[in-house]
């Protein structure tokens, strides 16, 4: 673990015990629900076909090979 990762979960320990989690944590809840119901929005064909044009746009390039 880095400090990153220890310094989270201290803050999480802290709002756990002061008793504000719920509050600390609804913006983040928010944040999901509207990525949930934007991508909900849009039909499963065009979220396969975007998928397929990111993967073609950014595909690695096959290594080259020795003669």
């Amino acid at each position: 673990m880095n400090r990153r990762h220890i310094a989270w979960l201290l803050t999480a320990a802290y709002l756990l015990v002061v008793g504000i989690w719920p509050a600390a944590v609804t913006p983040v809840a928010l944040v999901g629900t509207g990525l949930a119901v934007a991508a909900s929005a849009l039909p499963a064909p065009a979220l396969v076909a975007a998928g397929i044009a990111a993967w073609l746009k950014w595909r690695p390039a096959p290594a080259p090979t020795a003669a």
